[in-house]
């Protein structure tokens, strides 16, 4: 992420994105101010407590508590026996498909083939991402 200004004098912070040499043709100055799509895959942090994977609150810090200030609590009722479908649980959190729509084109760098677009990018530097024209 960096930060252009634009021509009326504020600060937008972009993502700069280097393409790949095939799509040089492509980079004309057409393309600025379009909205694009952008996919990709997120940042992978491991396996996750519930805390940390769903915002869960977690126990008191004092009346006792010792052993589980991090625990998620009760996973369901009795009656069904089981855990139900979907129950939001620790586990693997990240390195899945992320799809931002709505991105901005705001600057194009043809000599580095950089494109400038307006807002966050999914994935990790250097990871590898798709780009569409709505």
């Amino acid at each position: 992420m960096t930060q252009v200004f634009a021509e009326n004098g504020k600060v937008v912070p972009v993502t700069a994105l280097r393409l790949e040499d095939r799509f040089a043709d492509k980079l004309t100055d057409e393309l600025m101010g379009k909205k694009v799509v952008i996919g990709g895959f997120s940042k992978g942090k491991g396996f996750a407590g519930g805390m940390k994977r769903w915002g869960f609150q977690g126990g008191e810090a004092t009346r006792g508590q010792s052993t589980s200030p991090r625990q998620t609590g009760s996973i369901g009722s009795q009656t069904p026996g089981r855990v139900r479908k979907g129950k939001k649980m620790a586990g693997h959190l990240g390195n899945k498909k992320v799809t931002v729509k709505g991105l901005k084109i705001v600057g194009l760098d043809k000599e580095a083939l950089k494109i400038m677009v307006s807002g966050p990018v999914p994935g990790a530097r250097n990871s590898k991402v798709k780009i569409g024209v709505m």
